[in-house]
């Protein structure tokens, strides 16, 4: 919310002075008026700086408005980071005690010859984080469990569904052919089949979970570390533990619900390689899309193309198809182009190897930005001029090519007034409609959709679509930034989409959506980079269009501006972005202390026990998610007999630090039904998406473990 507001508070003053001061001198100019019969031209473009003849004095007003707008941008943004970074601390001060605040994920533990990883992050943190060390989460690779969980979880499904029918109608009993896709072959009881079918998938499961407890290979040389006080786990997280920068690397835990499991069993040396390797596949993906927008920007100017190619003109001049072309395809089809790019970025960030949700929201955010920005704006500005100003560009000489396109980059203005109306205009409309999850939802109640439950989890909101939404609301910064000295009649539409957004969304978060996990504005910075990324760009493209209006006088003011925003930029980052990348150890100190004072009796490794559980242990009661239950024993080589049977008692414990288990008496599991929907806080339970059960309670009771020494 708060970028919506900011934005408002930017384009608001700018749109009152640029419309003001900048539309009667541009249009008092005239120029367009004497190259009407060279240029494709429109009454908008007489409003831009195309129409202020070359080596006026007029410009140095709009140099001096890119002064004043780059002061006030400037201005606001160090009030907001300001403000963001202090609303931020304040968050993490004020805030409940929490799993994460104790918590430090370490990666590349390194194997020791002759010990398990548990026993190496024992006895790493004992020795060299004596005093506030607590306890470690093993994670281990059950990706494997967890694909046995999705299919059991469809039975499941599927029995639900056949048992809800035969009480419909108890006169007939369901039947299914088990032949392929259940079209041919024997015709079996659906009820009998299917729970012979999960009585199957119970031992399969059993022997894998078995499999994955035993064998020291399945645990990762990855861990959630846990301490014994914030100000512990702020230390370990902001220093380097090993005097090998690749080894026992540590940062902050995210929250639980917000652990993105499957990425935690990707070998750590693998993530350069795949950072690599996809970094190459954004750029080639970004390139390749300009093939089609190249195509689509053509039909921008229908007359620029009827000079092109004269044997169009018929076509093109039929009422219907001229109105369509020009004033709807443009956008149209550059938004259809644009709906699956940004699930196969996540894809693309998922195999990057990142371990948090948020995390992955970012990176694929930030890699929807750059495609935005070179295909739709920079791919706009320059194919548009091409194609639109070809005509002009084969009948003058050669000398003139340069002062042609610096008076065509502002005519752009059109299509992307013509883009926002088509884009943003008609995506808020739809995002309070909510068109498109209508029907979804009711193409999966007509196709997939077999039990209440089922009806729940399509008709779940989810939360907002950020790597979609901050980069779109990036695009329309950077298009109001960079026409506002140009071509400013712009600004308005840019106005209207941001009021509209701001009341939408505003209405969408409160109401609407389900938040996934708390970020406290971590998303931030990477917002304040991109402004200023787009008040670069606006420079730089004015110095261009300058340098093609003849202005050597006015043109070399604006050389100091860039580097005085990014030496603004370079302040900023260093003055606020370290709230996000690291926490006080004053703020921790502080806050443990008052804990101390206010809860001197809390059993802080009862609260964190479970907090980082790995999904294999979790187990769940009759009709909904709940506590976990399994009774675990840590036995320490160090301690006495007496310590291990206190630890026997203590339920809340870790789960067991080594790799090899032996349980006294063989677990036993049992499947529940429940008839009620899942709770709509789930992730609260720590438990990640993929490994949801969402159509049965999966229980099981382990009277104890013993470690293996």
């Amino acid at each position: 919310m708060m970028v919506f507001t900011d934005f408002l508070k930017i384009f608001v003053p700018i749109a009152v002075v640029a419309l003001l001061i900048l539309i009667p001198v541009n249009v008092s100019s005239g120029t367009l008026f004497f190259l009407r019969k060279e240029l494709v031209v429109s009454d908008i473009d007489k409003l831009s700086i195309s129409n202020v003849p070359p080596k006026s004095i007029r410009f140095f007003v709009h140099i001096g408005l890119e002064y004043l707008f780059t002061i006030w941008i400037c201005y606001m943004l160090y009030k907001e980071y300001d403000n963001v970074a202090t609303m931020r601390l304040h968050f993490l001060a004020s805030q409940r005690r929490r799993a994460e605040q104790f918590t430090v994920a370490v990666r590349n533990v390194p194997q020791i010859p002759g010990h398990s990883i548990a026993d190496s992050l024992d006895h790493f943190f004992k020795t060299n984080h004596p005093d506030t060390y607590l306890c470690h989460q093993a994670v281990y690779n059950a990706n494997k469990f967890a694909s046995l969980v999705r299919k059991r979880d469809r039975l499941q499904n599927w029995l639900d569904y056949n048992q809800l029918k035969f009480e419909r109608n108890p006169e007939k009993r369901p039947t299914k052919k088990i032949g392929f896709l259940g079209l041919w072959g024997e015709r079996v009881d659906s009820i009998d089949f299917y729970k012979q079918q999960i009585k199957e998938f119970d031992k399969r499961m059993e022997l894998e979970r078995q499999k994955v407890l035993k064998d020291s290979k399945s645990i990762l040389p990855v861990a959630f570390v846990s301490f014994k006080s914030r100000w512990g786990a702020a230390v370990c997280a902001q220093t380097q533990q090993s005097k090998n920068p690749t080894l026992w690397l540590t940062d902050w835990a995210p929250e639980p619900r917000d652990v993105y499991w499957r990425n935690l069993a990707i070998p750590f040396v693998s993530l350069t390689i795949r950072k690599l390797i996809i970094s190459l596949s954004v750029f080639a993906l970004v390139f390749f899309y300009m093939i089609p927008i190249a195509f689509v920007q053509s039909l921008a100017n229908l007359e620029g193309l009827e000079r092109v190619a004269p044997f169009l003109r018929p076509v093109i001049e039929l009422k219907f198809i001229k109105s369509f072309l020009q004033g709807f395809l443009p956008g149209l089809a550059l938004k259809i182009f644009l709906y699956v790019l940004p699930t196969i970025l996540m894809i693309m960030s998922k195999i990057e190897g990142h371990i948090a949700i948020s995390t992955l929201e970012r990176r694929a955010s930030a890699k929807y930005y750059y495609f935005m920005l070179v295909n739709v704006f920079l791919g706009s500005i320059v194919t548009g001029t091409a194609f639109q100003q070809l005509h002009s560009f084969l009948h003058q000489p050669p000398t003139q090519i340069p002062r042609t396109i610096g008076v065509s980059i502002p005519m752009k203005a059109t299509f992307f007034i013509t883009y926002i109306m088509v884009d943003g205009w008609a995506g808020i409309a739809g995002e309070i409609l909510r068109l498109k999850p209508l029907v979804i939802f009711h193409l999966k109640n007509m196709f997939l959709v077999k039990t209440e439950r089922d009806r729940e989890m399509a008709m779940d909101p989810g939360s907002v679509d950020y790597p979609e939404t901050l980069p779109s609301l990036q695009l329309y910064f950077l298009l109001g930034i960079v026409y506002a000295v140009v071509t400013p009649i712009l600004l308005p539409f840019i106005l209207v989409f941001f009021a509209f957004a701001y009341l939408v969304y505003r209405h969408q978060i409160i109401n609407v959506y389900n938040p996934q996990y708390e970020s406290g504005a971590a998303f931030w910075p990477h917002v304040h980079s991109r402004i200023i990324a787009s008040l670069l760009i606006s420079q730089l493209l004015l110095m261009g269009l300058l340098s093609t209006k003849e202005a050597a006088n006015s043109t070399p003011l604006l050389v100091i501006l860039p580097i005085l925003t990014l030496s603004f930029h370079k302040y900023c980052k260093s003055r606020f972005e370290p709230a996000f990348r690291k926490h006080p150890l004053e703020e921790a100190m502080a806050k443990d202390l008052l804990d101390r004072t206010t809860e001197p009796d809390i059993n802080l490794k009862a609260f964190l026990a479970d907090a980082y559980l790995h999904p294999i242990f979790r187990s769940f009661e009759e009709e909904e998610l709940v506590e976990i239950r399994v009774d675990k024993v840590r036995v320490d080589r160090h301690q006495s007999y007496a310590d291990n049977a206190q630890s026997r008692d203590d339920i809340s414990s870790p789960s067991p630090p080594h790799h090899a288990y032996h349980p006294t008496s063989p677990p036993h599991h049992s499947y529940h039904q429940p008839t009620t929907s899942p709770p709509q806080d789930i992730y609260h339970h720590g438990i990640p998406p993929q490994y949801d059960y969402n159509h049965y309670g999966y229980h099981y009771e382990a009277e104890s473990w013993t470690s293996r020494d």
